[in-house]
């Protein structure tokens, strides 16, 4: 391999674009439910299944860490402490 050769300077080819995750919760928890249904419907081929799989792990992250900074703000506005939640009904 020549000495200017180098990987880090190669860009990564996928044979499909990983998009980014939505920028709104429910848009991302709408996609991953989306990916769910299709993977239990058992009729994706096996790199498609992995690709999902893949997709449904990084929108699954991001609704975490979403709902994890929603968390955090309550806790700023409760003066640190989180109160449990009581329905209405």
């Amino acid at each position: 391999m020549p000495p200017w050769f180098s990987l880090i300077e190669m860009p990564r080819q996928s044979a499909t674009a990983i998009p980014e995750p939505p920028v709104r919760y429910e848009d991302a928890l709408a996609e991953l439910e989306r990916l769910v249904q299709r993977m239990e419907d058992g009729q994706l081929p096996l790199d498609q299944l992995l690709d999902n799989y893949r997709r449904g792990a990084e929108l699954l992250e991001t609704c975490r860490s979403r709902l994890a900074a929603i968390e955090e703000q309550v806790k700023v506005l409760e003066n640190g402490q989180l109160k449990p939640w009581v329905s209405a009904t």
